[in-house]
C-alpha cells in the first residue's frame, strides 16, 4: 500500500501546514482578474434571460432520483434557452461581496472561481457548430471559430470511454470546463489544487440536476487527450489547462 500514501496525504486536511504560508495575497501582490479577457468581437451572442419558464420540473427531488449519466442522446437539438439555463447553472454570476468576489450558482472555495467554459457546439436551435466561451459576466457567448469535422475531434479527444465508447461526440454540446489555477493559488498557494479538484465536482453536479431538469441528460467526461483538447482551445496547457468535460444531449426515447 505504500505506492499510494503520497497521493492520500493530498486528499487530507493541510490546514495547520496552510497557517504558516505566506500566500501572493498576504504578500499584497494584485488579485488575478475574475475572467480571462477576450478581444472585442462581433461574435458575441446575446444570451435568453433566464427564468423558470424553461424547466420540464422544478421537483427537486424527482431530479436528484432521476439523474443519471445519459450516454445516449436524440438528434434533437437543445434550445437556446435550455443552453442559456445550462451555462448560467454552471458559472452563473448571481452577485459579488463586498471584496469584489463573483457569487455564483455554484459553491466555491474562497469565491476563486478558476474555471473558464468552453463549449464544442453541435445542435443548439439558431447556432451554428463550433467552438465558443462563456462570458459569466455579461451573460454572453462568444463564438471563437469553427472546427472542421467536430464530431471526429471529440471522437479523438475523448479517447476509448468505458461502457458506450465514441458517445460524446452524439451530444448537442460538450461543455469543457478548463481551470487558471493562479486565481486559487493567489489565496490558497499549495491548497489551491485539492480545492479546484472539489469545486469542479460541484459545477459537474450543477449540470447533472440542471439537464434533469430540463429532460435532457449529461455525462461527465474525465478519460481525454489532455494536449490534443488543450490545443484545440488554444490553450497554453500550463496556467490554463482543461480540467474536466460534461457532455448534454436531449435523451433517447
Amino acid at each position: 500500500m505504500g505506492r499510494y500514501e503520497q497521493q492520500r496525504s493530498f486528499l487530507k486536511s493541510n490546514f495547520l501546514e496552510f497557517k504558516q504560508i505566506k500566500t501572493d495575497k498576504i504578500k499584497g501582490l494584485p488579485k488575478p482578474p475574475t475572467v480571462k479577457p477576450y478581444p472585442s468581437s462581433p461574435s458575441i451572442i446575446e444570451l435568453p434571460e433566464v427564468n423558470e419558464t424553461v424547466l420540464k420540473t422544478e421537483n427537486i427531488y424527482h431530479c436528484m432520483k432521476e439523474r443519471r449519466s445519459t450516454r445516449f442522446y436524440s438528434e434533437d437539438s437543445l434550445s437556446l434557452d435550455e443552453l442559456s439555463y445550462l451555462l448560467w447553472a454552471t458559472q452563473g454570476i448571481s452577485g459579488t461581496n463586498k471584496a469584489g468576489y463573483t457569487l455564483r450558482t455554484v459553491p466555491c472555495s474562497g469565491a476563486t472561481h478558476t474555471f473558464e467554459t468552453y463549449l464544442f457546439i453541435m445542435r443548439v436551435e439558431g447556432i451554428q457548430q463550433g467552438i465558443y466561451r462563456y462570458l459569466p459576466v455579461e451573460h454572453k457567448l462568444l463564438f471563437m471559430f469553427e472546427l472542421d469535422e467536430i464530431d471526429y475531434k471529440i471522437d479523438a479527444i475523448t479517447l476509448d470511454q468505458p461502457f458506450v465508447p465514441n458517445f460524446a461526440k452524439k451530444a448537442a454540446v460538450v461543455f469543457a470546463w478548463s481551470t487558471i489555477p493562479y486565481r486559487s493559488e493567489w489565496k490558497y498557494d499549495i491548497s489551491a489544487h485539492k480545492k479546484i479538484l472539489i469545486d469542479i465536482g460541484h459545477v459537474s453536479q450543477n449540470l447533472y440536476l440542471a439537464s434533469e431538469s430540463i429532460d435532457a441528460g449529461a455525462c461527465a467526461i474525465g478519460i481525454y487527450d489532455q494536449k490534443l483538447i488543450d490545443d484545440v482551445l488554444r490553450l497554453d496547457g500550463d496556467d490554463e489547462f482543461v480540467l474536466f468535460l460534461g457532455a448534454v444531449g436531449k435523451k433517447r426515447k
